[in-house]
Order: C-alpha cells, then sequence, then structure tokens
C-alpha cells in the first residue's frame, strides 16, 4: 500500500506548487500524517512515506475517517485550495468492511465537491466502495493489496479524465480585488445583551483592518432580533474614520425573538441591492458577516440559499448558545461556520476570520476557465412525473388540473419550451415525450383527456431512472446537449417502495433540476433527496391543494432556470448538477492546473 502511495506520489506536479498532497491512516480512529500544506517538495513526501508505519487497532471506522477527511483536511487551514477552485481529490485505500456507516460522510465529501476514488481488495465491502466512490466506476478491486500495480494506470487516468471533467465550465466573472461590499449582521436580541460590547469591539478591529472608500470597501451593518433595523448603509459613509465611529456609538437594541431568516432576507432585499450602495452588478465581491447568539426562531433555509444564489459569501459566527447545524447552513460552506463558547472570546476567531475573507476573495476572482458564452435561444425541456398510483386517485384530477394551469404559463408554440408528461406506479408509463406535440393546444388537449393508471406499489426510484435513460435524451426531444435548462417536476402522493437515492442523484448528474411536490402522505425526507435541493421540496396537505404552491414553484423554476447559467462566483461543488447544462453555451474554455490530493490509507 505504502509503495503505491509513492508511485501515484512520482506522478504529480508537487515542487513547482500545482499539485498538494495529505496522507491519513485509520482504524478506530484517524491519524493525520501529514496535512496538505506540510511539505511544498516531493522529495520531502517521499522520505515521510518511506518512513510510513502501520497505525493499528480496530474497529475499521471508515464513515468516521471520511468525516475526518471533510471536517479537517479538506480545510482552507490545512492548506486545501477548494474555495479557489481547486480540484479536490481523494484516494481511499481500503482492505476490509466498515464497522461503522459510510453514507452520510461520503455524501457530505460529494456536497463539498471532492472526487472521491476508492480501492478495496476481496476482503472488502465493494458496495460499500460504490456508495464511497464518487461514481460506482470509480470504486476500483484487487484480490490483495499487493496486486495495487494493477490498477495503478487506471486509476491516474480516471483522475486526470475525472478533474477535467468537473473543472467549472463557466463565464469569466469579472471581480475588482481592489473592493468588496461588506455587511456585518448583528443578533441583537435579548440573548446577547452581556455579550453586545464584546460584539461591537469585534466589528470595530474588523473595520479597522479594511480600505474603506467610495471606490474601495464599503461597509454596512444591522442589528436584528424579531426584526432587522439598520444602522448604516453601504453607501452612507466613505471613510473608515466614519464608520469607525458609527460603531462606536452602535446601542444593543434587545428583543425577542431572534428572527435570523427574516433578518437574511431583509439585507438581501434590501442591503444587497444598488440604491443602498452594493455594486454586485460591477462585480464587487459581496460579503457578509453574521454575529449570532442563539437559534433561529424562524427558518433560515431559503433566505440563506437566495444570498448565495446572489453570489454572497457568508461567513456565520457563532457561541455555545448557537445551533451550529443552522450557521452551517446560512455560512456560504459550511467550513465558513466559526463558533467561540461566548463572545468575549472573538478575538480568538479574528485572525480565522480574515483569512477566510482573503481566502474568498481570491476564490471569488476568475482564476478558473476563460469561456466564450454564445447565448441560446430562451426555453425549457419540462418533464412531469405524475404519481398515477392507487394512492391518488381521490386526488388525480386536482393533479391533472394543475399540471394544466403550469402548461399555461409555459412558451410552446414558439419553440421555446418543450413538455413531456409520465405516469408511474410499479412500472412508468409515457403520455408523450418532449417532442410528441409542438403546440399548447395539442398538450392541453391530450391533459384533460388524462386518466389515472393506477397500480401498485409505488416505484419511485424506477421511474426516475426510467426519465433519465428514455425522456431526457436526445431521440425524445431533450435538447440537454444544447444548452436547454432541463426541469422535471413530480407530484407524488406516497412514499416510494424502492430506493430513490442513485437515480435521483443520476437526473442531478446529468443537470436535471428537479423539483418535487408532495402531500401528507409523502415521506418529506425522501422528497428532499430527489429535490434539487431541500427547498425545491414543496408540501400541500392533499393534492386539491396544488393551487396553493402554484406561484411558489413557477418562482423557484425561473429562479432555478437562470441560476444554472451562472451569473455570479460559483463553488466546484455547486457545479456538479449544472454542468451539463452549460456544455451548450460553450464554445471554448482554459483549464486552471493543479489538483489536491488526500490519499486515505486503511
Amino acid at each position: 500500500m505504502r509503495d503505491f502511495v509513492q508511485r501515484v506520489v512520482e506522478t504529480l506536479s508537487v515542487d513547482d506548487n500545482k499539485d498538494r498532497v495529505s496522507v491519513v491512516q485509520y482504524s478506530r480512529d484517524p491519524a493525520v500524517q501529514f496535512y496538505l500544506n506540510t511539505y511544498t517538495t516531493k522529495r520531502e513526501i517521499l522520505d515521510t512515506l518511506r518512513g510510513l508505519r502501520l497505525k493499528g487497532g480496530r474497529p475499521l471506522n471508515t464513515g468516521a475517517a471520511l468525516q475526518y477527511l471533510r471536517d479537517n483536511v479538506f480545510t482552507a487551514s490545512a492548506g486545501s485550495r477548494r474555495l479557489e477552485g481547486v480540484p479536490q481529490v481523494l484516494i481511499l485505500l481500503s482492505g476490509g468492511r466498515s464497522f461503522d456507516s459510510v453514507d452520510a460522510p461520503a455524501s457530505a465529501l460529494k456536497k463539498l465537491g471532492v472526487l472521491i476514488f476508492a480501492i478495496g481488495t476481496k476482503s472488502s465491502d465493494s458496495t460499500e466502495l460504490q456508495k464511497i466512490a464518487q461514481d460506482p466506476t470509480y470504486a476500483l478491486s484487487v484480490p490483495e493489496l499487493t496486486d495495487l500495480p494493477s490498477v495503478q494506470q487506471q486509476l491516474q487516468s480516471s483522475v486526470e479524465a475525472v478533474v477535467i471533467d468537473v473543472t467549472p465550465e463557466s463565464p469569466t466573472v469579472l471581480v475588482d480585488h481592489a473592493k468588496k461590499d461588506i455587511v456585518i449582521l448583528l443578533d441583537s436580541s435579548d440573548g446577547t445583551r452581556n455579550g453586545f460590547p464584546a460584539m461591537r469591539d469585534f466589528v470595530e478591529r474588523v473595520v479597522e483592518k479594511l480600505n474603506v472608500g467610495e471606490n474601495k470597501d464599503r461597509v454596512s451593518v444591522v442589528q436584528y432580533s424579531r426584526d432587522a433595523e439598520v444602522n448604516f448603509y453601504l453607501n452612507t459613509y466613505t471613510t473608515r474614520q466614519d464608520v469607525v465611529e458609527s460603531v462606536r456609538g452602535l446601542r444593543h437594541r434587545g428583543g425577542s425573538p431572534l428572527n435570523t431568516g427574516a433578518a437574511l432576507q431583509y439585507v438581501r432585499d434590501n442591503i444587497f441591492t444598488t440604491s443602498s450602495g452594493s455594486r454586485h452588478l460591477q462585480g464587487v465581491p459581496q460579503m457578509l458577516i453574521l454575529l449570532n447568539g442563539g437559534r433561529s426562531f424562524d427558518n433560515v433555509d431559503s433566505p440563506a440559499s437566495a444570498l448565495k444564489k446572489q453570489g454572497v459569501f457568508v461567513i456565520g459566527i457563532g457561541t455555545k448558545s448557537s445551533d451550529i447545524g443552522e450557521l452551517q447552513k446560512i455560512s456560504y460552506d459550511p467550513s465558513l461556520a466559526l463558533s467561540v463558547n461566548e463572545f468575549t472570546e472573538l478575538p480568538s476567531v479574528q485572525e480565522q476570520l480574515s483569512s477566510v475573507m482573503s481566502t474568498v476573495l481570491v476564490r471569488a476572482s476568475p482564476v478558473t476557465p476563460t469561456v466564450t458564452v454564445e447565448k441560446q435561444p430562451a426555453g425549457r425541456d419540462v418533464v412531469f412525473l405524475l404519481d398515477g398510483s392507487e394512492n391518488t386517485r381521490a386526488g388525480f384530477t386536482a393533479m391533472r388540473d394543475f399540471v394544466q394551469r403550469v402548461v399555461e404559463t409555459l412558451s410552446v408554440d414558439d419553440n421555446k419550451d418543450r413538455v413531456s408528461v409520465v405516469q408511474y406506479s410499479r412500472d412508468p408509463a409515457v403520455q408523450f415525450y418532449l417532442n410528441t406535440y409542438t403546440t399548447k393546444r395539442e398538450i392541453l388537449d391530450n391533459l384533460r383527456g388524462l386518466r389515472l393508471k393506477g397500480g401498485r406499489p409505488l416505484n419511485t426510484g424506477a421511474a426516475l431512472q426510467y426519465l433519465r435513460d428514455n425522456v431526457f435524451t436526445a431521440s425524445a426531444g431533450s435538447r440537454r446537449l444544447e444548452g436547454v435548462p432541463q426541469v422535471l417536476i413530480l407530484l407524488s402522493g406516497g412514499r416510494s417502495f424502492d430506493s430513490v437515492d442513485a437515480p435521483a442523484s443520476a437526473l442531478k448528474k446529468l443537470g436535471v433540476l428537479i423539483f418535487a411536490i408532495g402531500t401528507r402522505s409523502s415521506d418529506s425526507t425522501e422528497l428532499q433527496k430527489i429535490a434539487q435541493d431541500p427547498t425545491y421540496a414543496l408540501s400541500v396537505p392533499e393534492l386539491t391543494d396544488l393551487p396553493s404552491v402554484q406561484q411558489q414553484l413557477q418562482s423557484s423554476v425561473e429562479a432555478a432556470v437562470i441560476d444554472v447559467t451562472p451569473e455570479s462566483p460559483t463553488v466546484l461543488g455547486m457545479l456538479t448538477s449544472t454542468a451539463s447544462c452549460l456544455k451548450g453555451y460553450l464554445t471554448s474554455f482554459t483549464f486552471t492546473e493543479g489538483k489536491t490530493l488526500a490519499l486515505i490509507v486503511d
């Protein structure tokens, strides 16, 4: 195993700071041999590898090791350049079945944009390795570890192919490094009364390090509890002295409950706007620093997601009274959620915050590909997948009417939008394909005659796989390869009998934007897994209540389709599902060289 790692490292370009390498061993617990920023030359890495000794121990907790990598190795402080757009690669060498579950940690790494290759022996669990790997084809196997040389070339080819494949194929975003717009959002509820002076001092120290000016850095401060209140906008002050004096005069507002969600929505709608001094349309990086001392009373998911889609880099800082999971959701990336015990300890994360801010601004620059964009005609390929099982017999008419109303809003007649409808229960049945009808009238006439398919059980997973293989294809009328956004709207009235995980993931990798609508009889967690994003999983008590979410669906579809064409800085991990949709927009591109490799050794 050690010799194999040495041979892989020999092929890398470490000395010119292109590639970085980390090695971690694990059994019951993981142990880092060296981080991505420990060594800067190939010779140092090889010298360390030659001295590598078996860690020993049992049981084999692969899940815990994967989680450890996510939290401690694929981070800026450990040398990861993920936020700068450098591909992140994990090569796992395993000789047995994991004692703990690998599902959630492997999924978390993939969401972070880490490309995982898993190599096992006859003693390993091949299904487990396929779950861990980025794709089942990236799970390799040898009879014994002594046979590792037989897969070295295959691994190397796969790594190189995948690194090229995930390099963001997006338009160049012009970013002015000399400027940034920073909004500081302060929890001023009753829960932070004692810590507010420390918060204020912290903000002052942050501002002291900025280069404030009308054409340099701009700063805004907003306090919130039940409601949000602006202390000053991005264009209120043009000198650092003015900002610092205003910060020194901040007074604690008080109040309850703590509505962080409403405050995030407020800054999106009222602060990150041109009229308030935001220069996002000029390509100036937008940043939000949240100081929070408690769990939000309202939901933060949609507002946080909306800020990220707008290209705002959110950094959340909380205390032991905060909900760390909530802060990670709010932050642009979970690694940007910082924590202290009390607000008086804020100075301890000041350097870390400065480092993160610098990293984020580097990340915002167009260091990834230069792309020529050729605008394609507007349009969408929309597929409706309808639960036609016995579960929906009473509500089928309402479902059919809902689809008709959505179709009424589309632009079918001028060949912009195309529509397909598929029913399913045990098996799927196509009502019509994307290229069956070319007028809205034909589609609506067909929909009026739609009858319930019937049957059981409800195999949503099989239906999703069917769509991928038979409907989102050029022969069935899909224009995916021409860069036309692909949209799937699922209407479901129950829990799936089969697994939806792999088929839903396969559709997303194909670039299909999935919206899932269910009832109280559906499994909400399952719908969130299927949907492109948990916020795209909608729910109604009964199918007769579908009209109540029509406007929300329509707005989400329009926003998501716009989002497929990145108009703001993109993150490697966010591009997995949209890269395919972008291919039709691309005429030329160049890739930035460099990879970041973490080798995790059982």
